[in-house]
């Protein structure tokens, strides 16, 4: 099984090679997602992919500690964003 950071990885190398997936992503997280890693997203998962520029900084901040047991499982099973 592939690692959170393994499937970031993945999803950020191909955004970069294939223009039309990197606006399928934008356009269309979880779809693309899916399609690329052949992974089942939860529908309570919000995924929000942000492009960056030279003018604007991304911060990413760790999830809050009072997760519940859906999002813990989420987490566990390599699905979160936090990665």
């Amino acid at each position: 099984m592939r690692s959170g950071d393994q499937m970031l990885q993945q999803i950020v190398e191909k955004s970069a090679l294939d223009s039309d997936f990197r606006q399928r992503l934008l356009a269309d997280p979880k779809t693309a997602i899916t399609g690329e890693l052949g992974i089942a997203i939860p529908d309570s998962m919000n995924i929000k992919v942000h492009e960056s520029d030279m003018q604007t900084v991304h911060l990413a901040l760790p999830p809050d500690p009072n997760i519940t047991e859906e999002q813990l499982e989420a987490i566990s099973a390599g699905l979160c964003c936090c990665w």
